[in-house]
């Protein structure tokens, strides 16, 4: 155990090595795309909400009681965390397995596949948190976390990026060619958006339809965020989105250490 933990911190530290020299990047969207989508949903498009309803008419019961910055800012939390933890498990696996050929020089080390595996998705989780604690800031200083344990919802986003990233790169490993790549995010992990909670109550959903968010990890971490950002959710439910996100990584940890090995390492 203390081996594969010691070759996991390996592949999480070669990260932070490249995000060093990459960070300026980065760095600068983590503040710039939050306040765009806060801005513009949030504010923008929350504020015809708001005043169409009065702030207490239906469409307020629709979101809780809250005003429609403050229900749209942890769904854009998450949800963002979701699409870079998916953008950087497809074609940087693909890099690193064919075109560039890293995951091959990283195993012909003391490092093996599930070093190699489990660094890339811990790293997910790192970089999910440092966007998320900047996506806050911004999101508080417009006023859409009206609650102190807000800074409980970067544990959701770290979960759904874990989750969705060991899905996803155990899936891109095993390509032989990006083709898919493009397919999965524009009929996958974008349409995501519009069925987990994150922008409308997913009770909106057709009948037929709602049933499917409780598969999408992406609810599960909007609704643990939403929680702690607004303060109003149950135990029971903490419990039982944070287990759903649980089995997702579960999952996806056994699915992708297997798959993994056997492109590396066979």
């Amino acid at each position: 155990m203390t081996a594969t933990r010691s070759g996991v911190l390996r592949v999480v530290e070669r990260e932070a090595q490249i995000f060093k020299s990459l960070w300026r990047g980065p760095v600068i969207l983590s503040f710039i795309t939050p306040v765009m989508f806060l801005a513009g949903m949030g504010v923008g498009l929350g504020g015809m909400v708001d005043d169409g309803t009065g702030g207490s008419g239906a469409g307020a019961s629709d979101l809780g009681g809250l005003d429609y910055l403050s229900f749209v800012t942890p769904g854009l939390l998450v949800a963002s965390a979701m699409q870079v933890a998916a953008g950087e498990s497809l074609w940087p696996v693909m890099a690193g397995k064919k075109w560039m050929r890293t995951y091959h020089a990283m195993v012909a080390t003391p490092l093996d596949a599930r070093h190699v595996f489990g660094g890339l998705i811990v790293w997910s989780g790192v970089r999910a948190a440092m966007s998320g604690a900047a996506f806050l800031l911004v999101a508080a200083i417009l006023g859409g976390v009206p609650s102190p344990w807000a800074p409980l919802a970067l544990l959701a986003s770290v979960g759904c990026a874990m989750a969705v990233s060991s899905l996803v790169a155990t899936f891109a490993v095993g390509q032989e060619s990006d083709q898919s790549f493009a397919v999965l995010m524009r009929i996958g992990i974008i349409p995501l958006f519009l069925f987990s909670g994150t922008f409308f109550p997913v009770e909106q959903l057709p009948d037929a339809v709602e049933p499917f968010a409780a598969v999408s990890p992406l609810w599960h971490a909007a609704e643990l965020a939403r929680g702690a950002t607004t303060g109003h959710i149950e135990a029971l439910e903490v419990l039982l989105h944070s287990l759903a996100l649980v089995g997702f990584f579960v999952v996806g940890w056994w699915w992708g250490t297997r798959r993994f090995t056997r492109e590396l390492q066979t």
